[in-house]
């Protein structure tokens, strides 16, 4: 199983960044496969994120906590075939602003940083990929703000569902609302309404 699932993770790493064969081959013995039950953390708040994880089975969510009411905000959802990584702490490696949690049971398969800098000097196919990966995590926080500025909940919902598959019968619909920033009725307004054309 491990074998079919980083002959997987080369796939999409080919298709997402060219990584090649040859440099592919240097990265091979980096990769670790691990497993999260429900609810358990890929990383916490005010941890330094120090892997780089490629979802194999799972939905993962980025959120925050406020400070002044405890209340939950969802920002991103990781699922297969995406990258989960907390980046900025990740890069910096400074502690995170935010917590990412396992939503169902997943599996990842994950590369160390240091393994990761190590193939940057090595190849310029991992270089390529690095500045990729940069390029994907600035587009994706590009994206979410500019949401709330030109989109509709309801485009904001469609798109989530077009990147995410069937994450609307995988978790609560609160979850989907939280990221929408809505409340609960206005989201099954939005499914009926979309339900009915």
């Amino acid at each position: 199983m491990y074998q079919d699932n980083i002959t997987m993770l080369q796939a999409a790493l080919q298709e997402f960044a060219g990584i090649t064969e040859e440099d592919f081959a240097l990265s091979r013995t980096f990769w670790i496969e691990r497993s999260y039950k429900k609810g358990e953390f890929y990383n916490e708040y005010k941890n330094v994120c120090k892997h780089l994880g490629f979802v194999l089975d799972g939905i993962f969510r980025t959120y925050h906590v406020s400070s002044e009411t405890g209340a939950q905000k969802n920002m991103f959802f990781c699922s297969e075939r995406h990258m989960v990584v907390s980046y900025k702490s990740f890069v910096e490696q400074t502690p995170c602003n935010y917590y990412t949690e396992a939503m169902v049971d997943s599996k990842i398969l994950y590369i160390h940083i240091s393994h990761l800098q190590e193939l940057y000097r090595l190849s310029h196919g991992w270089e390529r990929f690095g500045r990729l990966v940069a390029e994907w995590a600035f587009t994706a926080a590009i994206s979410k703000a500019e949401s709330f500025l030109f989109r509709s909940p309801e485009e904001c919902y469609l798109e989530l569902v077009r990147q995410h598959r069937n994450l609307t019968e995988r978790i609560p619909l609160y979850h989907i609302a939280s990221y929408l920033g809505i409340q609960g009725p206005s989201l099954s307004r939005i499914r009926r309404k979309l339900a009915a054309k």
